[in-house]
């Protein structure tokens, strides 16, 4: 009896270490192991998920008679209006956009815009209400975007993934904005921009490609230094300062802090200096002259800087994170 079990035992031994082995060669034979993850395939039928699920395209575009959105144009066939597939019709409105914008467009430059930036072209009987589907609530990641973009062009059109993975100049620099955006929290360098130069008019102090003040480093390229040191410029501006740019005290003759007459400490970034005198900005609209006849020295404080400190309590996370992808995108590089 013990024998007959043995027997049995060896020849289940035999079977299990068979079927690994078979099972192995299978694994190899078809690429070896894939390993999940959470990332989507770049191809249409990845891009058909994200289009009728996570990106919620659908609730504002149909594709032909495929969902019943009207608010956005329909990406199919439908009608007079749509004669085309936006597969399709991408080539025509590449055209236009080359036109339009002195730079050569392909289909997928196309595509890939109208989700980067929705606002750049608006078909005609539109609004301009899309959402900005890299930024919250959607927050599409790169390589979702890319998937959408080749199930569109899957809808009439040629399938091009060696395009969407090796961009032209037009699509990369959609893509550094997608970028900037997911690094940023999910960001919208676009209402970024506006905030830069409006809501909290950091161009009053400081230039980007050559608009705005003088009195703050100019930010044409501050991207190359990276978000943790742009974040902290923002959040504790007195941390760091670029050099030319530190805040100066004036000492007077007898040794004590100069006041201006509106009892302001003198105190500032040194925007000029000859040998008579030397110039103070207190803040972007106050600049101070001081002969030097009565200046002991001028000495640095660390621990005040003429950005406001308060700056971030004006602005909401919103804003503060569309300003931070807006500045990532700033990387010294012509338009």
């Amino acid at each position: 009896m013990t024998e007959v079990v043995g027997k049995v035992f060896v020849f289940l031994l035999v079977v299990l270490v068979t079927f690994l082995w078979v099972g192995h060669a299978i694994t190899r034979l078809t690429g070896g192991e894939k390993k999940a993850t959470g990332s989507v395939e770049i191809s249409p039928e990845g891009g058909e998920a994200i289009f009728w699920g996570k990106g919620r395209c659908f609730t504002c575009h149909s594709l032909g008679e495929r969902g019943s959105a009207v608010r956005c144009p329909n990406l199919g066939v439908w009608g007079e209006k749509f004669p085309l597939p936006i597969g399709l019709r991408a080539v025509e409105r590449a055209k236009e956009r080359s036109e339009e914008t002195g730079m050569e467009y392909t289909a997928t430059d196309y595509l890939v815009e109208s989700l980067a930036n929705p606002s750049a072209y608006i078909v005609e009987g539109y609004k301009d209400e899309m959402a900005v589907v890299y930024a919250p609530p959607i927050s599409l990641t790169l390589d979702e975007i890319k998937a959408v973009v080749s199930y569109l062009q899957s809808q009439g059109g040629d399938v091009d993934i060696e395009a969407l993975n090796n961009p032209t100049e037009v699509s990369k620099k959609f893509y550094d904005r997608i970028k900037a955006a997911s690094a940023a929290g999910g960001g919208d360098p676009g209402n970024g921009e506006m905030v830069f130069f409006e809501s909290a008019g950091c161009n009053e102090c400081h230039a980007i490609r050559g608009e705005g003040g003088r009195i703050g480093p100019d930010l044409s390229a501050i991207a190359k230094k990276g978000i943790k040191y742009i974040s902290e410029s923002i959040l504790q501006p007195a941390a760091s300062f670029t050099p030319g740019y530190e805040t100066y005290t004036v000492i007077k003759k007898d040794g004590k802090e100069m006041y201006d007459e509106e009892g302001r400490k003198v105190s500032g970034v040194k925007v000029k200096e000859t040998d008579e005198y030397v110039e103070i900005a207190l803040d972007p609209e106050s600049i101070v002259r001081i002969q030097k006849s009565e200046i002991k020295e001028l000495v640095i404080d660390k621990n005040k800087s003429i950005m406001p400190e308060e700056l971030i309590e004006a602005l909401t996370v919103k804003e503060y994170q569309d300003l931070l992808a807006f500045l990532l995108l700033q990387k010294g590089e012509k338009d």
